[in-house]
C-alpha cells in the first residue's frame, strides 16, 4: 500500500515524466517498480486522470531508451568493465553468470522474453551488447518485447479498473506463460488465415 501511495504521489507531482524516467533508469541501474507503476498508471487512465494512449507511448519510449543505453554500454565497455563496475549497475558476478546461462539456453530470443522473467530484463541489454548482437536484431527483439510488455501491464489497469491489483498479481506470476500462449495463438491464427497462400507458395517451391 505504501508503494502505491508513493507512485500516486509521484504521478501527482511529475505526471508522465515519472513513467518515462522510471522505466529508462530501471534498465540502467535504478530499482524502480516498473510493472506495478505501469499497471497503476493504467488504473489512473481508467479513472480519467491519465491518457491511455500517451501512457503507452511514453512507457515504450522510456523502456526502449533504457534498453538501448544498456546495449551500447555492453557493446562499448564489454565484460571487463561490467565485472569491475557492474555493482554500480546492480550487476553482480552472480547475475553476469546467470545472464550467460540464460543466453546459452534461449539465445537472442531472450532479449524479447526476458521482459517477462523476474530479474532477467535488467541485464539482457548489457549482455546483448557484450556478445555483439547486431543492433538490428537487438532492436527487433528488444523493441517488440518492450511493446508487448508495456501494452500488457498498462492494459491491466485500464481494463480491470478497481480490480487491477488482483489481475496484476495473476499476470505478474504467469506473464511468461501468458505471453507464450498469446504468441502461439497469434502464429496459429496467421497460419490459419493465410493457409491457402502458404500452400500455394509451398507448391510453387516444390515444383521449382
Amino acid at each position: 500500500m505504501e508503494l502505491l501511495k508513493w507512485i500516486h504521489l509521484m504521478f501527482e507531482q511529475y505526471g508522465y515524466l515519472v513513467l518515462f524516467l522510471g522505466l529508462a533508469l530501471e534498465f540502467i541501474a535504478l530499482p524502480f517498480p516498473g510493472e506495478t507503476t505501469m499497471a497503476y498508471a493504467g488504473f489512473l487512465s481508467y479513472d480519467g486522470m491519465l491518457h491511455y494512449g500517451w501512457l503507452l507511448i511514453i512507457a515504450f519510449a522510456g523502456t526502449t531508451l533504457g534498453m538501448t543505453i544498456t546495449y551500447f554500454i555492453g557493446l562499448k565497455a564489454g565484460l571487463p568493465f561490467l565485472q569491475r563496475y557492474g555493482k554500480w549497475f546492480l550487476l553482480s558476478e552472480h547475475k553476469l553468470e546467470r545472464a550467460s546461462r540464460w543466453f546459452n539456453k534461449y539465445g537472442q530470443s531472450l532479449v524479447f522474453i526476458g521482459y517477462f522473467i523476474p530479474g532477467v530484463r535488467h541485464f539482457t541489454g548489457y549482455f546483448a551488447g557484450m556478445i555483439a548482437l547486431p543492433f538490428r536484431k537487438f532492436a527487433l527483439f528488444a523493441y517488440s518485447g518492450a511493446l508487448v510488455w508495456v501494452l500488457l501491464f498498462i492494459s491491466i489497469g485500464k481494463i480491470f479498473g478497481p480490480q487491477w491489483k488482483f489481475a496484476f498479481h495473476l499476470v505478474e506470476k504467469y506473464s511468461f506463460w501468458i505471453v507464450g500462449a498469446v504468441i502461439i495463438a497469434a502464429v496459429g491464427f496467421l497460419v490459419y488465415r493465410y493457409r491457402k497462400k502458404m500452400r500455394s507458395l509451398l507448391s510453387k517451391l516444390h515444383v521449382s
